[in-house]
Formats: structure tokens, sequence, C-alpha cells
């Protein structure tokens, strides 16, 4: 049962990670990005084109960090801002075709083949855990998704530029008049976001593989976390995170032939009981 548990919480942490900033482009900075699963899988190649060259994984995961935070930085730069002030529809309609681009490109570029990331020699053995042995990977992911868990909360509760983006996501014209570059300020936070689907696409690789139509494959999964977890609720989006990854993991143990109606089902069910997420801000009930 422990192992259980523990494939459970890896799972929700590599949801966390590549969710988070899902969480702060639709949640704060009120974009309907669709693409988000492109700019992990962008990371996610990048870093696996990286080992291939014979680069160790910690320049693979800061090569992923970067390409992903760049191509959202060019993205938003060229294509988001045109479409911040004009409703949901064009979002939707702009980043989901920029999902169909992203796949064509990257198959174009690296082929149709499924891309493997070799963990480090220290993440490729075992832990001993009482009187079994559990994945050192795993176990990284757990602790990894902590302490990013840990310093995200404390970036947006606890720092200028948080307090910055809280101002100009509940008053963008305030914010401007106080001297805060708004359009400067998304940017940065819209490109830490890709980064972190980078990260999570890399640090996941184990469990959600890198494959040519990953950004469409994962899209439900990431969306269903913010939505569930509380649009724009960092915790929310934790919390969800864990919830679902123990349930998913348990109902493919328990009852594989059952494990995507119940996870859905489950789903469904708490998006009635709390529509507007589990944690959702305060300004969204």
């Amino acid at each position: 049962m422990l192992t259980i548990i523990l494939d459970g919480l890896a799972y929700g942490m590599v949801l966390f990670v590549i969710s988070v900033g899902l969480t702060v482009t639709m949640g704060l900075m009120r974009v309907v990005n669709l693409a988000h699963g492109s700019f992990a899988m962008i990371g996610g190649y990048v870093a696996a084109a990286v080992v291939a060259a014979g680069y160790p994984f910690a320049a693979a995961v800061l090569a992923a960090m970067l390409s992903a935070a760049l191509a959202g930085l060019l993205a938003e730069r060229l294509l988001f801002r045109r479409v911040y002030a004009r409703g949901e529809l064009p979002q939707a309609l702009l980043t989901f075709g920029m999902t169909f681009v992203t796949i064509a490109v990257l198959t174009m570029m690296f082929g149709s083949s499924i891309r493997v990331l070799p963990l480090p020699e220290a993440l490729a053995g075992l832990i001993p855990m009482g009187d079994r042995q559990y994945p050192a990977y795993r176990v990284f992911l757990i602790v990894s998704g902590l302490v990013l868990s840990a310093g995200l909360w404390w970036g947006i509760e606890k720092t200028s530029l948080g307090a910055y983006l809280r101002a100009a996501v509940d008053s963008p014209r305030m914010a401007a008049a106080m001297g805060i570059d708004v359009q400067r300020l998304f940017a940065i936070v819209f490109s830490i976001g890709c980064a972190l689907a980078g990260l999570g696409a890399v640090l996941g690789a184990g469990i959600m593989p890198l494959e040519p139509y990953y950004a469409l494959r994962y899209l439900v999964l990431f969306l269903v976390v913010v939505g569930v977890g509380g649009v724009g609720s960092f915790r929310g989006s934790l919390l969800a995170a864990m919830a679902l990854g123990m349930i998913d993991t348990l109902a493919k143990f328990y009852l594989p032939a059952l494990s995507a109606y119940i996870f859905y089902g489950v789903v469904l069910g708490l998006l009635l009981l709390r529509p507007h997420g589990l944690l959702p801000r305060r300004n969204a009930r």
C-alpha cells in the first residue's frame, strides 16, 4: 500500500509542476491557454536532444526550462498580446491552433518516435524502505515537487514580483498608473509558467512519456487540475494534483478496466460539489 501511495504522490507532483504554470496564465492573467502542453513538449524534446548529444541530465533540465521559457516569451509578445482583450473564444482558437503547429514542427524535427530521457545513475537505483525498495526517481519527484511548491508559494505571496502580479491582475489600469509595466510583467510571468511546464515534462518523462501527441494527450489532465483546484489558486492546484494523482493510481491498481471512468467520475462529482474549485481565489467565488 505504501508503494501505491508514493506512486500516487509522484504522479500528482508531475501534474502539479506542469499545471501550475497554466494556473498562473489562466487564473491570474485570465488567458485561455490551450497551448500549455506545447511548451511542456518543447522543453521535453529539447532536453531529450541535449541528453542524446552527451550532456548530463542537469544540463537537459536547464535547457528544457530555458527553451520553454523562450518559446513562451516569443509567443506572448507575438501572438498572445493580440488576443488578450478579445475574449475567450479567440484565445482558445489561437492556442489550440498553436498546439497543432507545435506538434507538426517537433515531429518534423525529431521524428514520430517516443523520446527517451535516460536517468542519471543517482536516480536510476532503488531506495530501501523497510522490507522493500522503491525507485529513487519517484522519491526525487516527490521531494522536487514539495521544494518547488514551497518556492512558488514564497515567490507569489512574499516577493515584490508576486505583489505586482496580484495588483496587475486585480486592477491593470491602477497598477499601470502606479508605475508597474503590466505588459512586461505579464511576459515575465508567462515565460516562467512555460519554464515550469518544460521542467515538469522532463521530470515526469518516466511517467508521462514524450511522444508526438504529448501536447494534446495530456492537455485535459492539465485543465482538470486547474479546474478542480480552482482557477488561479496555487494551493488549489497542488491539492487537486495530489488528490487526482492518488485517485488515478489507486483506480489503475485495483480496478484497471474502470480507472478512466472512476477518474473522470470523481472529477465530475468534485466540480458539481465545488464548481469554483476546491480552494478558489477569493474573487472567483
